[in-house]
């Protein structure tokens, strides 16, 4: 259930590896004069460079998890474990089993006010789940086992490797129109700065047409929210689900007061006016509303589209 910042890590990591791959690339081809052109050449090497960015990322998502967030791991078998702490790990497994996960997940805490928590791996195998002292002061128990069953259904659906294949593809279409711009703007230029000119629009374009495929990137991100929430219901019930996206609720979505309050307001919590629904922003927005999750659940059936 990660309120993400403007732009999720995810999409960050692949930016910063497109652009450095594209940097490589670029300069091995010219020293070397290796040849790009070609459509279908071009084709590959966008497929292949775009796919690999992706799995990179997936491959780096836990060390990156920790890293950024400070993430401390939990051993089951340190006999210091808090009462608290022993609570957290023994649920996560508890899930784990119940959604039938090949391995037991890490475990962590990290500490930030936020309320916030969030699952990332590059396989069911291999998977972490994380929460912030935030989250672990300001929720009741169930709320909490209700937040930690959504991020053991993202584990068990495979949201991890499903969401780093359609990055893979957005990777690959941006790198291809990136080099197809590249290539158009660069003939219209003097011979002297056309190799300048086609080095600078090719990282123009990757970090352009990635942050435009990011909205594709989102709008499956949003979807799959529904289904971990549906999967987070089965797994720690539908009481304890509803119960925890009802906090998040009260946490982060402010009754509207006075302008000047209520922008003052959000302010203190990091999210901007661009983040309500109906804005551009949301468009990025990888979580859906919290109250249209909550009518989700709620209703008799569950359909996830």
């Amino acid at each position: 259930m990660q309120m993400m910042k403007r732009v999720g890590l995810f999409v960050l990591t692949n930016i910063l590896i497109m652009v450095t791959i594209g940097i490589v690339w670029t300069i091995i081809s010219t020293f070397f004069g290796i040849p790009q052109g070609g459509v279908i050449a071009l084709m590959a090497f966008c497929l292949v460079m775009g796919m690999a960015g992706a799995f990179i990322s997936l491959l780096m998502s836990r060390w990156m998890a920790k890293s950024m967030h400070g993430v401390k791991v939990l051993d089951p078998n340190d006999k210091t474990l808090s009462a608290d702490a022993r609570w957290l790990v023994e649920t996560v497994h508890a899930l784990a089993r119940r959604a039938q996960l090949p391995a037991m997940p890490e475990v962590g805490i990290y500490e930030s006010p936020d309320v916030n928590a969030f699952a990332t791996g590059p396989s069911k195998k291999k998977s972490l789940v994380a929460v912030s002292s935030g989250l672990f002061n300001r929720m009741a128990k169930p709320e909490i086992e209700g937040v930690l069953g959504h991020e053991i259904a993202h584990i068990s659906n495979g949201d991890m490797v499903t969401m780093t294949l359609i990055q893979g593809i957005v990777n690959s279409i941006a790198f291809f129109f990136s080099r197809i711009l590249a290539n158009l703007v660069a003939s219209q230029v003097d011979e002297k700065i056309r190799g300048i000119v086609h080095f600078a629009m090719t990282i123009m374009g990757d970090i352009l047409f990635t942050l435009l495929g990011s909205v594709v990137v989102a709008y499956f991100s949003r979807r799959r929210e529904y289904r971990a929430d549906a999967g987070g219901a089965s797994l720690a019930s539908k009481p304890n689900m509803v119960a925890a996206l009802r906090k998040l609720q009260s946490v982060y979505e402010l009754p509207l007061e006075t302008e000047s309050e209520q922008r003052d307001s959000l302010a203190t919590l990091k999210i901007s006016h661009r983040d309500r629904p109906g804005s551009l922003m949301a468009l990025f927005m990888t979580h859906p509303p919290l109250k249209d999750r909550i009518a989700a659940l709620e209703r008799p059936a569950i359909h996830v589209r």
